[in-house]
């Protein structure tokens, strides 16, 4: 198995959920932020970027600049800090239902020819922050600015394979609706 590391994007403002910890809401007694460090159960290391937060001891912690630069931003952030690796997967800090098996699928996915793999909602829809990258096709294709860059304009220049999504694999908690649907389900 090549060599995986991980990187979880946990910044961010959460303004459609009134700038709420969004990485630290709980869904089945698990906050979203520790569901995504143990979907990276495979990955060594595993660096977390945003704010520090408790109960992660294991995890590696990076700050984008400037802080709220956006998911570039924060992935370059993550990238500078992770020693050199094969694979790096590389999660949102607000996905209700990401598991091991996930990042497992991902990386399986990873064709000798492709950049990466991302995951595919159901409706055909790329998911650019649940993927499995060449961590040096990363880094080759970052722009020297990524602050406030766009994550899939610069990610979806590269070779992808796309890995359907199990039902409801991809949700994540953007709105107070989606946090209650999610908890209800």
């Amino acid at each position: 198995m090549p060599a995986l590391a991980g990187i979880v994007l946990a910044g961010g403002a959460a303004r459609r959920l009134s700038g709420v910890d969004k990485p630290m809401l709980e869904v089945g007694g698990l906050p979203l932020l520790h569901r995504a460090v143990e979907a990276l159960a495979a990955a060594s290391p595993v660096v977390v970027v945003g704010p520090r937060r408790p109960g992660l001891p294991a995890v590696r912690w990076a700050r984008e600049e400037p802080p709220g630069g956006g998911p570039l931003a924060a992935l370059a952030a993550g990238l500078a800090v992770l020693p050199e690796t094969e694979l790096v997967a590389v999660l949102a800090g607000d996905l209700a239902a990401i598991t091991a098996s996930t990042v497992d699928r991902l990386v399986a996915a990873v064709g000798d020819g492709s950049a990466g793999a991302v995951l595919v909602d159901g409706e055909g829809r790329r998911q650019w922050l649940i993927g499995v990258w060449r961590a040096v096709r990363l880094r080759a294709v970052l722009p020297a600015r990524p602050e406030n860059a766009s994550l899939r304009g610069v990610l979806g220049a590269l070779d992808i394979v796309g890995v359907p999504e199990k039902p409801g694999e991809s949700a994540d908690i953007d709105t107070p609706e989606d946090l209650r649907a999610t908890r209800a389900g």
